[in-house]
């Protein structure tokens, strides 16, 4: 079997799709994330994907050596191009033997999988109802971002309004729902320690990306002023990229995204060395439905995985969300928090080629927003 062609899509509202041919009728498919800008990622794969062209799709790992090995390696916007044919590799070849992708990984190491819900949107509001919606649904936890901007130093009316915010979902719901609060790494390292301090009474299911990833060594001050599990490393990629978070010993959770970090079986390989430090995983998942699918993939034979996240009704999904693209959807079932485990070849997922077609047509123009403080100098997003 030789690989023939790639072909990407740019799919609204912020994905991109990938498309892998060869010459025995099975397609693979990927996802890439267009907000690291998406013509230059688009111009990338095709360079990168140059190198596939009439190779053999299931040798999945020297392929990948080959891709990550430049001599100016890794970034995101090369790492999510490798993520991206990277899952296309496991859909042909999960097709080919008529298997799902975990079962070339291991096999099954759970029953279901739990699933969380985003609330509140970009600048958190409405948290309450938004709670109340995905308890009723089923939802057993939940994540919304923390805060605005935020200052290097800035008013603790702000850390007040966060409080609040916590506060008023725990009047809510009791403790019978989690509550992820995601700093998204807005919040620079002096008020992220007044923040995980004030947050610990609340008993949250953890705290993600309370600093950058570039200032990890302040998580372990922070972590001196909270008992509350500390989450990071959706900007991470590959394993080397996770090394000195897990030797550091103050990371609770990691959060590997299949989209960048180097595909599925890189995050397998992550997770296992999260495992040897007795730390969880929570994929990062934000996107579209061929990388959540693909994420699923992991989740099922990896042990240390414990919960997942989740597109649907997420507040960037205007126009398109989650399911149009899928025909199978019940592949994306959620039942009282949890997701079935997926039985079909390859990633599971059966993509509307079509209409994937049609909205490429449209173009597609997203970055990420651009947020001052209030003194006019550049906040973090």
């Amino acid at each position: 079997m030789k690989i023939t062609s790639l072909k990407v899509y740019k799919v609204k509202p912020r994905w991109i799709f990938l498309k892998i041919d060869t010459d025995e009728g099975i397609s693979g498919w990927g996802e890439l994330i267009s907000g690291t800008k998406t013509e230059t990622v688009v111009a990338g794969a095709y360079e990168m994907g140059e190198y596939l062209i009439d190779k053999d799709p299931r040798q999945i790992e020297d392929m990948w050596q080959v891709m990550y090995r430049s001599f100016f390696r890794g970034g995101p916007i090369n790492m999510t191009i490798l993520s991206g044919i990277e899952m296309a590799l496991w859909d042909i070849k999960g097709k080919y033997y008529n298997v799902p992708v975990y079962e070339l990984l291991g096999g099954k190491a759970r029953d279901k999988i739990m699933v969380y819900s985003w609330i509140g949107g970009d600048r958190p509001s409405d948290v309450v109802e938004a709670a109340l919606d995905r308890k009723n649904k089923g939802f057993k936890a939940i994540k919304m971002n923390a805060t605005e901007e935020l200052h290097y130093i800035d008013s603790y009316k702000k850390i007040e309004a966060v409080i609040e915010r916590v506060a008023s979902i725990r009047d809510a719901v009791g403790y019978e729902m989690e509550i992820g609060i995601d700093f998204h790494g807005r919040v620079h390292k002096a008020m992220a320690k007044v923040l995980a301090k004030e947050l610990e009474k609340y008993r949250l299911m953890f705290i993600e990306e309370p600093v950058l990833p570039e200032n990890n060594e302040a998580l372990k001050e922070i972590a001196s002023h909270t008992s509350i599990p500390i989450a990071t490393g959706e900007r991470l990629y590959t394993r080397w990229g996770f090394k000195d978070v897990l030797k550091s010993g103050v990371v609770d959770i990691i959060q590997p995204d299949v989209a960048l970090t180097g595909g599925i079986l890189e995050a397998k390989k992550i997770s296992a060395m999260a495992e040897a430090f007795d730390v969880a995983v929570a994929p990062h998942a934000p996107y579209g439905p061929i990388a959540l699918a693909a994420t699923l993939q992991l989740d099922i034979c990896t042990p240390n995985v414990f919960i997942q996240e989740q597109s649907l009704g997420i507040h960037y999904n205007q126009g398109f969300d989650l399911l149009d693209f899928v025909k199978n959807k019940e592949i994306f079932a959620y039942k009282d928090g949890f997701v079935d485990i997926p039985t079909g070849p390859g990633l599971g997922i059966e993509i509307d080629e079509e209409l994937v077609k049609k909205v490429d047509m449209e173009g597609l123009h997203w970055t990420n927003p651009k947020w001052r403080n209030y003194d006019g100098t550049v906040a973090e997003w």
